[in-house]
């Protein structure tokens, strides 16, 4: 059981090391503000277009750069869920039918 426990603590240690090597991005107004985001939802860069930046009003900046960061964390978010599944799913197998206890 143990054993289990520390292999479980070991993919976890795995896993979280290859979010940290992802990046996902999320974009506004047709790429003129992107975020980069890692598989572990840390903000790494925010990029706004210099004609953008110029033109846009503090409100709409604003706006637009929460949608980028909600889409780059969404992203991240799925990709983590993703790399979460499969790693239960290589441990545990088909353990959610319970090895076909209950018939079927």
């Amino acid at each position: 059981m143990f054993d289990k426990l520390f292999e479980a603590q070991q993919k976890a240690g795995e896993m979280k090391q290859r979010l940290d090597a992802i990046t996902v991005t999320g974009t506004a107004e047709g790429g003129k503000i992107t975020v980069t985001a890692t598989g572990n939802k840390a903000i790494k860069t925010i990029s706004i277009d210099d004609s953008f930046f110029k033109e846009a009003d503090r409100e709409e900046l604003e706006e637009l750069l929460a949608v980028a960061v909600n889409k780059a964390l969404e992203q991240a978010e799925n990709l983590s869920q993703s790399e979460t599944a499969a790693m239960a799913q290589n441990m545990f197998g088909n353990l959610g039918d319970l090895g076909g206890m209950f018939g079927k």
